[in-house]
């Protein structure tokens, strides 16, 4: 088991890492619209959601990995009615490449974030 963490994406703001690797699999934590230095990004979902793909998209790398090697993903949204301009941006960063996906409504997220997103792919 290995810990992964990268500058291009934001440091955790609590005792977890960034990822965790074992054997050919990557589990992601969480992402959340902070910039890699660490301020929260006060936006809309869309500009939220973009935040958040490419904080993932920075830790996937840095374990060997990709958003294409990505085999389910889990969305948390603050507010459901968000779900088709989330479904838009998502759709933009994975492409024709689908993962397994689930997608929660929660009461509220860290920071007052408007989505996070987790997944676990392979190497």
């Amino acid at each position: 088991m290995n810990y992964i963490s990268t500058c291009k994406a934001p440091s955790a703001i609590g005792p977890y890492s960034q990822a965790i690797g074992i054997g050919e699999f990557i589990f992601t934590s969480g992402q959340i619209a902070l910039k890699p230095n660490g301020e929260f990004l006060e936006g809309d979902i869309v500009a939220q959601t973009t935040q958040v793909l490419q904080n993932l998209s920075a830790v996937l790398e840095e374990s060997g990995s990709s958003l294409q090697k990505v085999l389910k993903t889990t969305i948390f949204l603050a507010n459901m009615e968000d779900f088709a301009k989330v479904n838009e941006v998502y759709g933009a960063y994975f492409g024709a490449h689908k993962p397994a996906r689930s997608t929660v409504g929660v009461g509220s997220l860290p920071r007052k974030a408007l989505v996070e997103i987790e997944a676990i792919a392979t190497r």
